[in-house]
């Protein structure tokens, strides 16, 4: 049975973790925060899973209507957002047949290939290496830190400065890092990687800066074997009215890399691998509403859904007043 793992608010302030699989749903007796339950697991050297089931379980509860009511947060969280890094990969994804054969096509019949199209077919020809290997490293993004994460139902905050806030429908990898420095993935997550497209596409050269913005989590973290592949739904509504709305795809089998390969070329940094942060990895996409011309507007609400996730991501668009100029005063 698929396990998964929702971080959850009483309305008396007490935060407990739900486990939820096929059977039910209850709460992980003694448990308060998702990190230190996986920080027992890796000391007692059992799986997350076993852990929980070594804890037990208790009460009932209902995790669609604890979303509705707002008390599910993020699934994973740090009680120094410092010490909690979201970082991400992209041209990773395939895409459809027919968008691949294109993509091929247009770069066979390109004179002077562009960077990212170089890119991208480095990852078709070498992102999925065998056993024991080394693969082709894929384009690679800072994002932020603990600060810029948003919950399920939270609002996704688009700067004064900003020209666009656009979603991005993906999978996530939630890392901790054991006491002695090894990485150890505790589960995967829905993800609206939110980013400024507008900007991005001013110059490839300000991706950098078309990142540096909040991104949200689903509710629940998928825990055990990563699905090869996921099928979902991206959608923007807006009054009440879905103005947009596309499947997308992800997992290995949608990949022109593997999952491993992705991790290796992001913890082979010894900067990451600080004992007891957490890395929030977003896995890249091949769907965005701005490929097909939305223009997103305060107000609008963005939803992802996929199986085996069984709660949906929805999370408003608004924007924070521009503050101007920033001065640095020197002491």
């Amino acid at each position: 049975m698929t396990l998964r793992l929702m971080q959850y608010l009483g309305s008396d302030g007490v935060r407990r973790v739900i486990a939820a699989d096929d059977s039910g749903a209850g709460f992980v007796r003694g448990a308060t925060d998702v990190r230190s339950l996986a920080l027992q697991a890796i000391e007692a050297g059992r799986s997350l899973a076993e852990t929980v089931a070594a804890a037990g379980r208790e009460g009932s509860v209902d995790p669609a209507e604890a979303l509705a009511a707002g008390q599910l947060l993020a699934p994973i969280d740090h009680p120094d957002g410092a010490h909690l890094v979201l970082t991400g990969t992209g041209l990773t994804h395939l895409g459809s047949a027919e968008g691949r054969d294109k993509m091929h096509r247009d770069a066979a019949a390109a004179e002077h290939k562009t960077d990212s199209m170089r890119m991208f077919l480095e990852g078709v020809e070498g992102g999925k290496p065998g056993a024991g290997a080394i693969g082709q490293q894929p384009e690679w993004f800072y994002k932020g830190n603990g600060h810029h994460l948003v919950g399920p139902g939270d609002a996704l905050e688009m700067p004064g400065f900003a020209q666009d806030g656009g979603e991005e429908p993906e999978l996530a990898g939630i890392y901790l890092i054991g006491l002695d420095g090894t990485p150890w993935r505790i589960g995967l997550c829905l993800a609206n990687e939110f980013s400024d497209h507008v900007t991005e596409r001013h110059n490839y050269l300000w991706l950098a800066h078309s990142k540096l913005r909040q991104a949200s989590l689903g509710p629940e973290l998928l825990v055990g074997e990563a699905p090869a592949d996921v099928r979902g739904t991206s959608r923007i509504v807006r009054g009440g009215e879905t103005i947009w709305e596309k499947p997308f795809l992800s997992g290995e089998a949608n990949m022109s890399h593997t999952l491993g390969n992705l991790e290796h070329h992001h913890f082979k940094y010894g900067l990451f691998r600080q004992p007891g942060d957490v890395h929030v990895h977003f896995f890249g996409t091949a769907t965005l509403s701005f490929s097909d011309g939305v223009k997103t507007e305060v107000g609008d609400t963005f939803e992802i859904e996929a199986a085996p996730f069984t709660l949906p991501l929805r999370n408003p668009l608004a924007q924070v007043e521009d503050t101007g100029l920033t001065t640095v005063k020197t002491l």
